[in-house]
């Protein structure tokens, strides 16, 4: 390694992570042409429904059985941030609060102290392909913000910011870039804290680009490029190949090079919490009593119960994208 680039992994489904982020992957999906459920018009023999992760013909089910996706599944002790590039994503969850989003825009949602949600992907095109194409990131709660209330908060695609530079955009979903700053994540979120200096940046460059990345605003700040497209990435006087995930310093800044044929750079930032973690599946907590208790808690309450006719409920055929939050507020993204 370099004093540029601390440490370099390999990026597979499920990217590596480091404190304060808990997990990451990219999904990325080529789906046919939609029939009438809102569901891949294409037979499904052969799949293993309910477990789909392999990937036949580029596209998966996941969690799905008729529509792509996770249904009802909790959480418990940290937050999910989903940015959506291409698609859209149905959202409903245990506090009656409903969503519909994609295209650029993200969801950040506190789980708190327990919340059961869904993920759906409806496809909604029933003459063309429906690729969809978004990153889920798992971001850790400190142990006093464990058990706050749920709560989720989007970002509406006009309202992220990009900041651009000469065959470069940088979208930034979270932490300020130069003057541009993204619309606040949840009141409870480590990101709201302006000394954990969280940033998520997704940069895009063109053939030969080169950008410099800015120091961080902390000398304790972790960050991690993730190259999950393009063939190479120079980072100062190290170059590194495709679907690579590198450490890299913060505390100066970093001249960005693509190789010829272009570069997608994930960036995730913060300074790390530094609490033990104790983690079974969609719990995260401090100690394995922790965990006990949470899996005692959901068997006894279901964190709320489960408002929706169907565990993978969908919002209906109409493209516009929008949430209806549990105190009743109605969203809806204009553009």
């Amino acid at each position: 390694m370099s004093d540029d680039v601390i440490q370099t992994f390999p990026i597979g489904f499920q990217w590596q992570t480091i404190d304060p982020f808990l997990f990451c992957v990219h999904h990325l999906d080529d789906y046919p042409a939609a029939n009438d459920l809102l569901g891949p018009n294409a037979p499904l023999v052969g799949r293993d429904l309910g477990q789909d992760f392999a990937g036949v013909d580029g596209w998966r089910m996941y969690h799905g059985r008729v529509v792509p996706g996770f249904p009802q599944h909790p959480h418990r002790g940290f937050e999910t941030v989903t940015y959506v590039r291409q698609g859209l994503i149905d959202h409903a969850d245990s506090m009656g609060a409903a969503a519909r989003y994609g295209r650029g825009d993200v969801q950040w949602l506190t789980a708190g102290g327990g919340i059961q949600h869904a993920e759906m992907f409806p496809l909604l095109d029933q003459t063309r392909p429906n690729p969809v194409e978004l990153f889920q990131i798992w971001l850790n709660l400190p142990a006093v913000d464990k058990m706050v209330d749920p709560y989720f908060t989007m970002l509406w695609d006009r309202h992220i910011p990009r900041v651009t530079a000469p065959g470069v955009t940088v979208t930034v979903v979270a932490g300020g870039l130069g003057d541009e700053r993204p619309p606040p994540p949840p009141p409870n979120s480590w990101a709201s804290r302006a000394e954990a200096d969280v940033a998520i940046w997704h940069v895009v460059m063109e053939p030969g680009a080169s950008w410099t990345l800015p120091r961080s605003e902390g000398d304790e700040t972790v960050r991690v490029l993730y190259l999950f497209d393009g063939d190479e990435l120079t980072i100062g006087d190290t170059t590194v190949g495709a679907r690579t995930g590198s450490a890299v310093e913060g505390r100066r800044s970093l001249e960005l090079s693509a190789g010829a044929n272009g570069a997608e750079v994930l960036m995730l930032q913060g300074r790390p919490i530094g609490e033990p973690v104790a983690q079974y599946g969609p719990f995260v907590m401090n100690t394995e009593d922790e965990i006990r208790q949470a899996m005692t808690d959901y068997r006894a309450t279901e964190f709320g119960g489960w408002p929706w006719d169907t565990a993978d409920p969908t919002h209906g055929r109409e493209p516009r994208r929008f949430a209806r939050h549990a105190d009743g507020e109605f969203e809806e993204a204009t553009a």
